[in-house]
């Protein structure tokens, strides 16, 4: 039965097209701008750190407003004194019809994709990409439908998907022919990432919510006393081979020994964190798949991780990168195509099992003029806080 009401709610995203024709016909307010974030289901990533950067500098010439689908963002928000409606409110709905700029990470269904019609929709997007994503996946069967029936059936999400962004947001203009491809369209801007600044400064204003703040308070804790690698795997389906791996018993012994702290951040499409959950020690730390990433890289004195893009964010730190790619081969063939020679564009050692990778959290660090050359590679003004460029470019966008 959940599947049939499943195909229900997919097919019923066709009869709302009048609503979001009706939605052009609004008068919208240029300095009412609305925020969401993974579907409406997070308060996080660029547009969280976006919404916060605004409403601490900027309150007086913009109204910031963030729209949700989970009423506890909501009353995290609202505890927080940060302006943010349920998405079903009178309100919420009221403030999706009169912003002029929808700002998101995904898709403009973060806010709401049906009344967003006559507003400038902005996706900043989650990350720069190693693997093909959009378009350019070819393991996309919404986008890249292998018959005719595929075809007639990705309509419905393909319409909410694609055809709502105006403006994609990337980091470099290296990377503008990347991202006009996988997103099929030529208004690319150019700025820092809004999340990447906290890396860049400690005086950024943050906000975490409750899940987060026990797995930062126990790592603040440790941090200048003990080393804190933080392992952040991308979702693929291989991923569970890491329970398969030879040492894994030696490799928590091994963290006891050294006093070594291991937080594990999975992947919120992850559907192994019950399994990773299994592990925790008092070494072993798991964070919520759900949780803000960007505060622990502040606090990683090692970034492990495999083919997610938050090794590119992490460069910003200066800091060393261990590429846990145990399953490479198997994760090409089946799960993505990359758009750079893996080699070349991943400055660290590079290890398949645990013995490995104990002995590479040993080695001294030789990658560091190759990371600062990546980092020059994928990011205009390094050193510039995104959220300021950004601000000004959307300000040039709405006169």
């Amino acid at each position: 039965m959940s599947r049939v009401w499943r195909e229900i709610k997919y097919w019923s995203q066709l009869f709302l097209l009048p609503i979001y024709g009706l939605s052009f016909l609004s008068f919208r307010d240029k300095n009412i701008w609305v925020f969401g974030s993974t579907f409406g289901r997070r308060f996080a990533d660029n547009p969280k750190y976006f919404y916060l950067y605004m409403r601490e500098n900027h309150p007086k010439e913009v109204k910031v407003i963030w729209i949700t689908k989970q009423k506890d963002i909501m009353e995290f928000m609202i505890s927080n004194n940060l302006k943010c409606y349920y998405l079903y409110s009178l309100k919420g709905i009221w403030y999706s019809l009169r912003a002029k700029v929808y700002i998101y990470d995904n898709y403009s269904k973060d806010i709401c994709y049906t009344l967003s019609g006559g507003a400038i929709k902005l996706n900043l997007w989650h990350g720069i990409p190693l693997k093909k994503i959009q378009k350019d996946n070819v393991f996309d069967r919404f986008r890249n439908p292998r018959s005719f029936w595929a075809k007639i059936y990705s309509i419905p999400r393909r319409i909410s998907d694609e055809k709502p962004s105006d403006y994609v947001l990337t980091t470099s203009k290296n990377l503008i022919a990347i991202f006009s491809s996988a997103f099929q369209t030529k208004n690319v801007l150019v700025s820092g990432y809004p999340r990447n600044d906290i890396l860049l400064t400690e005086t950024i204003y943050s906000v975490n919510l409750h899940k987060e703040e026990d797995v930062l308070d126990k790592l603040k804790t440790y941090r200048g006393r003990n080393k804190i690698i933080l392992y952040m795997p991308t979702f693929r389906d291989s991923e569970m081979d890491f329970f398969h791996l030879p040492d894994l018993d030696e490799f928590c012994k091994y963290l006891e020994q050294e006093k070594i702290y291991f937080c594990v951040k999975l992947h919120p499409k992850s559907k192994l964190h019950k399994k990773f959950s299994q592990l925790a020690t008092d070494q072993i730390i798991i964070a919520s798949p759900d949780a803000d990433p960007y505060p622990l890289l502040t606090l990683a004195d090692v970034l492990v991780t495999d083919y997610s893009s938050i090794y590119f964010d992490y460069l910003l730190t200066g800091k060393p990168i261990i590429f846990f790619d145990y399953d490479y081969e198997e994760y090409l063939k089946e799960s993505r195509e990359l758009y750079f020679n893996y080699e070349l564009f991943t400055p660290g050692k590079k290890v398949k099992n645990f013995n490995e990778l104990i002995k590479a959290l040993h080695e001294k660090d030789v990658y560091k003029e190759q990371r600062e050359q990546l980092k020059l590679n994928v990011f205009d003004n390094s050193d510039r806080l995104g959220s300021q460029t950004l601000y000004q470019e959307i300000r040039h966008l709405t006169r």
